[in-house]
């Protein structure tokens, strides 16, 4: 073979291997794919709503969310050239909070940062004193001449728990606003007892923190006034499900406040409850503060400042002795009677009383 014949094998050889090798090039960037987005940071608002991205693909696309509060529209599509729609809920917590969208096309991924405010906190008044270590979650001042719509009243005829012998209502003036204070009036009509019994926040509830309440108490024997909380979630049911009384006082018994726990282990049905009294001067016709600190490693009350009762999480992961780790919501009632605002009688002739309540407070760790 001559020279010349040789180098044309040789350049033969090598433009067919040059060939194979861009074929095998091409094939993987078919694959792999490309797409861009734009933007690739989306901001919204604490309320929510819909943002757009622009999408640029070499083929068919699709797109998902990281997090059950965004989503997007179409999940898919055979379109090079496309908008996709991204949809936040609204956040109705304080606190941040951040997700992605992922835009894919072959191998190839563009990810989209998303990112949302938690609505404003509430300024907090100068008067109110916050307690070292918390700041101010959600609170009533009662500065307005009706119920706020945190507030939910129950409604049930007299011997639906505990044998009182009010009927709860709302309406019929049980509950009012008036001059910076929340009355709740227990009264006898037409040979009928009315009083309230209203819940704050009970959909959402808090879950630990400073909860706190100023309350001047009614006088009377069959007065049964409490500042107290239940879960959320009940569906365990009672006790356990879990109760935290942070005040209650019977009028055969005056001016002694108490706080309790209830739960499946320790409860007043067993005797097991756990619970703490102290005479408090002037408690009936007179404001004090009744406090509930609750971590997840225990619950403490206070009578003004003063601690009262003390429970520990005894740390073994048991709802039976503490079921206290989930939402609880905030209740304020006036029963009357009872098997335990009963236990000694009752004197009709000293209706109507009304429960005064100068705000509600609740407050969760920095």
């Amino acid at each position: 073979m001559n020279k010349t014949m040789l180098y044309s094998v040789i350049l033969a050889c090598l433009i067919t291997v040059a060939g194979c090798g861009g074929g095998d090039d091409d094939n993987n960037s078919k694959a792999a794919g490309e797409i861009t987005c734009s933007p690739t940071e989306l901001t919204f608002i604490a309320a929510g709503g819909e943002l757009p991205v622009n999408v640029k693909s070499s083929g068919e696309w699709s797109a998902y969310a990281s997090d059950s509060w965004l989503t997007v529209t179409p999940q898919s599509s055979m379109d090079k050239v496309g908008v996709l729609k991204v949809k936040a809920e609204a956040n109705n917590t304080y606190d941040e909070r951040l997700g992605t969208v992922t835009v894919k096309t072959g191998n190839v991924r563009q990810v989209v940062s998303v990112k949302q405010p938690g609505i404003p906190r509430p300024s907090v008044d100068p008067t109110i004193q916050v307690p070292d270590g918390y700041e101010l979650d959600w609170n009533d001042e009662f500065n307005g001449t009706s119920l706020g719509i945190d507030w939910v009243h129950e409604v049930k005829n007299a011997g639906w728990v505990n044998n009182e012998k009010q009927n709860y209502v709302n309406g019929n003036g049980v509950t009012a606003v008036s001059n910076g204070t929340l009355k709740i009036t227990c009264k006898k009509e037409d040979g009928k007892i009315y009083s309230g019994r209203i819940y704050g926040k009970k959909r959402t509830g808090w879950k630990y923190g400073w909860v706190e309440a100023r309350i001047k108490l009614p006088k009377g024997k069959g007065t049964w006034p409490a500042f107290w909380m239940m879960p959320v979630n009940e569906s365990d049911g009672w006790p356990t499900c879990g109760e935290i009384d942070i005040m209650e006082e019977v009028g055969y018994h005056p001016n002694y406040t108490s706080s309790s726990i209830h739960c499946n282990s320790y409860n007043h049905m067993k005797g097991t409850q756990k619970t703490a009294e102290r005479y408090t001067a002037g408690a009936e016709g007179e404001f004090h503060v009744y406090a509930l600190e609750w971590t997840e490693n225990y619950i403490q009350t206070y009578v003004d400042g003063n601690p009262l009762l003390h429970f520990d999480n005894d740390g073994n992961g048991n709802k039976n002795t503490w079921p206290f780790n989930k939402e609880f919501y905030v209740i304020l009632n006036l029963a009357w009677g009872g098997d335990w605002g009963g236990a000694q009688g009752v004197d009709e002739s000293a209706l109507p009383v009304t429960m005064e309540v100068d705000y509600v407070r609740v407050f969760h760790k920095k």
